[in-house]
């Protein structure tokens, strides 16, 4: 039944006292029969405890009494409903209200009649940035409600009114629906929720993803499905379109897809992680980002050059890749997911290249292939000197040269050249590897962060072929990149200890 003006008039005029015995009798008809004028009837009776609150000073400033009625509704029901029923129509009394709370529920009509004047006036707080790095328009410190905010590049970090922290990624869009229910339109978002936060909801285009107390990421792309991914702890994960409840735990990913979804492969170094906001901001404020751009424009004029990809051209090489923000807020990035995902490079020409270093910034997830490829030259075995650089299964850097040989004191348990460090250990956040070979003295230098790991000796050792090749996917059995890569360098020479630690002094992100 509609909520007409005349049935309105009659709960006024009975809340302000001047109900006549016939309007009486024509309210208690109405509440009897129909179930949304005694909804109606009851949310006006449960206004005025909260406003007597307010009154008394009861409710801070980032509370809203709505809340509190939509919860004490439930249980109010069948007292305000046994209200009601008690009407005298006789002698139009109504003994439960005295003249204190008849004022208040006057101001409750008040409220209601405007509308949204407390939420409008008193918006609570779901959240406050506690770090930006390189956005432009929230900072640190602002307080967040249910506004849209959207990011085009940088990263922020969150913490939520009951602690959990969010690092999102740009380019992304999201508003808080509560504390506990951020709605992400597009973006990537990594939580840690204590169990203060429990129950923590990401809503997303094609599904939820519910926490259970734990960590997890989120990513939205402009176009395609969302994806949740797991990294310690549990997660309910629902498809939208009627798609079923699904628990994941540590190590598992699900992609959303409507009325269905699939499991995917862990992509733990896809996500800006709290905690990891902080310290990218620490390092633009002191200028990193343009130490790194002089350094690389003096590379550019190096004569021994072979490569220098920023990824920031229009003209990038032709392959399967999702671009995505670099090391720096706006920056350009290749990721690479899928087996086939690559890049295509043709360098070097026909030359022979008696030193080379190699060099690049990477993001790795874990090892889901025997090896994650970072440069691989085509046609392998059809010259002596062709290059493959990549990480094993063993979680080390590798350079592999066709037809070269360790020297025969060598302990490695392969018959090529790796490194000592593991390098996933550090997956989650961005690290500097480098690759220095030198034909002539016979060896291969191997970097970490710009620190030597390792030196190997070689035997046999050919001059270094380039020409034809591929980031990423080489074949599609055992070869393929899971994560992104940032600044490959392609040098034809030996960069000794110090340059290669100026490189990645003045290229990290990270204070």
């Amino acid at each position: 039944m509609k909520l007409d003006n005349e049935f309105k008039n009659l709960v006024q005029n009975y809340i302000v006292g001047r109900i006549t015995e016939g309007e009486l009798e024509q309210l208690n008809v109405r509440l009897t029969l129909d179930s949304e004028s005694r909804r109606y009837f009851n949310e006006l009776l449960n206004l005025d405890s909260a406003l007597a609150e307010v009154a008394a000073g009861q409710i801070s400033d980032d509370e809203q009494p709505g809340e509190q009625l939509t919860d004490s509704l439930a249980t109010d029901c069948q007292e305000c409903s046994a209200s009601y029923s008690t009407f005298d129509s006789k002698s139009g009394s109504r003994q439960f209200f005295s003249a204190g709370r008849m004022l208040v529920v006057v101001a409750s009509l008040i409220l209601l009649v405007s509308g949204t004047w407390w939420w409008q006036t008193h918006p609570r707080v779901f959240a406050t940035i506690s770090s930006a790095a390189g956005v432009e328009g929230p900072t640190e410190g602002t307080v967040l409600r249910n506004e849209v905010i959207v990011i085009e590049k940088g990263s922020l970090e969150l913490v939520t009114k009951n602690g959990a922290r969010i690092a999102i990624e740009a380019p992304a869009e999201f508003r808080f629906e509560s504390a506990q229910r951020l709605h992400m339109k597009r973006g990537r978002l990594a939580a840690d929720v204590p169990p203060s936060a429990k129950g923590f909801t990401v809503v997303t285009p094609t599904g939820e993803a519910v926490d259970l107390g734990t960590k997890f990421g989120v990513d939205i792309p402009s176009q395609g499905n969302a994806e949740i991914h797991v990294f310690e702890g549990e997660v309910i994960a629902q498809s939208s379109g009627g798609g079923k409840r699904l628990s994941l735990r540590d190590g598992e990913a699900f992609k959303l897809q409507a009325g269905a979804g699939r499991s995917r492969a862990l992509r733990s170094s896809a996500f800006i992680r709290p905690g990891e906001v902080a310290s990218l901001r620490a390092a633009l404020d002191e200028g990193q980002h343009a130490k790194s751009n002089q350094f690389l424009d003096a590379l550019r004029k190096d004569p021994a050059l072979i490569a220098l990809l920023d990824f920031e051209t229009e003209n990038l090489p032709a392959g399967t890749y999702r671009m995505t923000q670099g090391r720096w807020p706006g920056s350009h990035a290749p990721e690479f997911v899928n087996v086939g995902d690559h890049m295509k490079l043709n360098v070097g020409g026909e030359q022979a290249w008696p030193q080379l270093t190699l060099a690049a910034w990477v993001r790795i997830d874990q090892l889901g292939e025997p090896y994650q490829s970072f440069l691989h030259t085509d046609g392998w075995g059809e010259q002596d000197g062709q290059v493959h650089w990549m990480v094993t299964h063993h979680t080390t850097m590798r350079l592999a040269l066709y037809g070269n040989t360790l020297d025969p004191g060598s302990k490695n348990v392969d018959k090529y050249p790796d490194s000592l460090t593991p390098v996933l250990p550090q997956q989650g956040r961005w690290v500097h590897l480098a690759v220095v070979y030198d034909s002539v003295g016979g060896r291969v230098r191997f970097f970490f962060n710009g620190k030597l790991d390792k030196e190997e000796r070689l035997d046999v050792a050919h001059p270094a072929r380039l020409g034809p090749g591929q980031i990423g996917n080489w074949d599609l059995r055992d070869r393929k990149l899971s994560g992104r890569m940032d600044e490959l360098l392609i040098l034809g020479r030996a960069m000794d200890d110090e340059q290669v630690h100026a490189l990645f002094k003045v290229g990290t992100p990270y204070r």
